[in-house]
């Protein structure tokens, strides 16, 4: 019987890996078809991406490719990154397909809100970082360069660069997503949350200031932005959670302690005399008196 069990659990382990490579090579086909797609349309990919920091150089400014390959390699790349934030709802219905199965009915019901909406809110926090933070921050690198200096940007710095803001706008926005899956975990109570806002303000600043410019402006929005986003997560997460943790939790109340009096001192006019028992004689042998 142990020789069987251990037979059926490894082969359910090889089913899971091989379920597991199915899924991974369905999301690397996808990637790999959008990115022959796009292939063709590289160098327009780059120019729109560019858009931002071009409209904002001065009249003597200009982009630069410090070696050869740059000009191939920098498109090409722009290319696969873009492919790869296209294909982002099929890769995560994979990754929700393999855990699927073990899930309860009702968490597969959270899945789907969770995966549209994550997504969504990746998308926007990009838009929001192409459309508002780049041209702020952008500009404010343009005009602080010193006179006499040329701003002469490499494409691939700036590719890497720009990648690295579309993650951090695209996780920070990620934010209310986050705050409901840990109230539906029960590792976080709306309680406990609201009454930390005040440092999730602070630290809302904090990583503003870390992942932006030094812009004063692009921070504050950004940190503003963070804020709003979290005040959301918290009031959805007020109307989703579980129903056992809408009850306060109070510590229980003690018992009363029982009042236990004193030991009562005996003395020799407090202790109880003992009755004694009175024995009648029995008569005389003979009965009566002589």
């Amino acid at each position: 019987m142990a020789a069987k069990a251990s037979e059926g659990a490894e082969a359910s382990f090889i089913e899971h890996l091989l379920e597991l490579r199915t899924r991974i090579l369905r999301s690397a086909i996808a990637v790999l078809v959008l990115f022959v797609g796009l292939f063709p349309f590289r160098n327009t990919l780059y120019r729109l991406l560019a858009r931002p920091l071009t409209a904002v150089l001065p009249q003597n400014g200009a982009m630069i490719a410090t070696n050869l390959p740059a000009t191939f390699i920098a498109p090409l790349k722009l290319a696969l990154a873009t492919a790869v934030a296209v294909a982002i709802p099929y890769i995560l219905y994979q990754a929700w397909a393999f855990v699927a199965p073990g899930l309860y009915q009702r968490e597969r019901r959270l899945v789907t809100p969770l995966l549209v909406s994550s997504t969504l809110l990746f998308y926007l926090g990009m838009a929001f970082a192409y459309f508002l933070i780049f041209p702020l921050a952008f500009g404010f690198f343009a005009h602080a360069a010193p006179a006499g200096v040329r701003v002469m940007t490499d494409i691939n710095h700036y590719l890497n660069f720009v990648l690295t803001l579309f993650f951090a706008f695209g996780l920070a926005f990620e934010v209310p997503v986050a705050i409901v899956l840990l109230v539906l975990m029960g590792v976080l109570r709306p309680e406990t949350l609201s009454g930390k806002r005040r440092y999730v303000i602070l630290g809302a600043f904090v990583l503003a200031a870390i992942i932006t410019p030094p812009d004063a402006f692009s921070q504050t929005v950004l940190a503003l932005a963070m804020w709003a986003l979290f005040e959301a997560g918290l009031f959805v997460a007020y109307r989703i959670r579980p129903q056992s943790s809408s009850v306060e939790l109070t510590e229980p109340t003690p018992p009363p302690t029982p009042v236990i009096p004193p030991p009562r001192e005996i003395t020799p006019q407090s202790r109880p005399r003992r009755r004694r028992r009175r024995t009648r004689k029995p008569p005389p042998p003979g009965g009566g008196e002589p």
